[in-house]
């Protein structure tokens, strides 16, 4: 029976997917997985059971990555699940860039009380919420993962001019992404000449701040900045400064503070990216998958911190080893396993940055002997037999 802790509310569509081996629930001790949305884990006490934990999202930066690393746990999330909720989204913020919609609703609620006054009154004042058009507009989607992919050809499809922007562009998104969509070799570039500028690239120590001072001095003056990818990508006094100058004519963004909603030219969204039924559904259903492959089978997909491994199962046993990536592990793994008289049937090693992962399916038995012997290697962290 393999125990599941739930850190946050999670769409029954996913939880329907555990079989009767699985037990899960809010209070549940000593869970081997724990599924968590946007629940802050950073401070929380890992309990030494935990093997692996599922983000029902892309982002996880309420989840301590590098603590999880040092004690063999595996952290997944679920990329792509959410990415049509989101790029809906960033479309109506496009529209609400481009038209005055969200000033003019709340002019015309203040009407409340004129009576037959009011169709007289809107007819006066609706000059004053005037837009513009997206039809043959340039817009710069700076990341082109799942969202910004599908940002962009979207974008396309409504009659605008699309310019990408990702040095890091994959060969399977470079294939679902329009040939209409024009490639730029320079962010700069890109920059200075979109009227719309969506960002779409992760949090991380490069990217915080990426939008500073210094991007908005290359900018096309009047510029519509969205922001649907994380707050912290843009540093916010600098962009007050870009408004005030104006610089950028309008920011939308999905993710406010107080600063922001009291800005000038700054519409505020409260998070609502991925708050539709279908994307809370994908997004557990994709967790729970990958939390039940890895604790049935061993096999990691959309982790954060090791490397994609997956082996179709054979032989008697699975042995999975989490180790630090250090030369001459493979051969100390494998010594072990022929002093006992172990034979592999098939294998996989793979690794990622300080962290690497091993699938090694043996024709005999594994004993809890062996067992402690490989965890006793300096460098191994997490040691499992299925």
């Amino acid at each position: 029976m393999y125990k599941i802790g739930l850190l946050n509310n999670i769409s029954e569509k996913g939880l329907g997917i555990f079989t009767e081996n699985y037990e899960f629930g809010a209070d549940i001790s000593e869970p081997d997985g724990i599924l968590v949305r946007s629940k802050e884990m950073k401070e929380m006490t890992l309990p030494g059971s935990l093997k692996a934990i599922a983000r029902a999202g892309a982002g996880v930066n309420n989840i301590p990555i590098d603590k999880c690393s040092e004690k063999g746990i595996v952290v997944f999330n679920t990329p792509g699940a959410n990415a049509n909720g989101v790029k809906e989204l960033v479309v109506l913020g496009l529209l609400l860039a481009a038209r005055k919609v969200t000033d003019g609703i709340a002019w015309t609620k203040g009407l409340v009380g004129e009576g037959d006054k009011v169709p007289d009154l809107i007819e006066k004042g609706k000059s004053k919420f005037g837009g513009t058009e997206i039809l043959g507009k340039k817009i710069g989607v700076i990341g082109l993962g799942a969202i910004g992919i599908m940002v962009a050809n979207t974008a396309e499809a409504l009659g605008m001019e699309i310019w990408g922007y990702d040095p890091y562009l994959s060969i399977d998104a470079a294939l679902r992404l329009s040939r209409n969509i024009k490639r730029s070799a320079s962010l700069e570039r890109l920059l200075s000449e979109c009227d719309y500028l969506s960002l779409h690239v992760p949090l991380n120590k490069e990217t915080r701040e990426f939008i500073n001072a210094d991007k908005f001095a290359v900018m096309k003056k009047g510029v519509k900045l969205l922001n649907f990818a994380r707050r912290e990508l843009v540093k916010t006094s600098d962009l007050q400064k870009a408004i005030a100058d104006g610089i950028v004519s309008c920011y939308v963004t999905d993710f406010p503070d107080e600063e922001l909603i009291k800005m000038e030219n700054c519409i505020a969204i409260p998070h609502l990216g991925a708050s539709t039924e279908e994307s809370e559904e994908n997004c557990a259903m994709m967790a729970v998958m990958q939390l039940m492959e890895f604790l049935e089978n061993g096999n990691i997909k959309n982790s954060v911190n090791f490397p994609e491994c997956a082996l179709d199962r054979s032989g008697n046993q699975r042995l999975t080893i989490a180790n630090q990536n250090l030369p001459g592990m493979i051969e100390k793994i494998t010594h072990l396993l022929a002093d006992s008289q172990i034979n592999i049937a098939d294998m996989l090693n793979k690794s990622k940055g300080n962290v690497a992962y091993n699938i090694i399916d043996v024709d005999g038995e594994i004993s809890q002997d062996l067992i402690k012997k490989i965890g006793s290697i300096e460098g191994v962290v997490a040691v499992r037999v299925l």
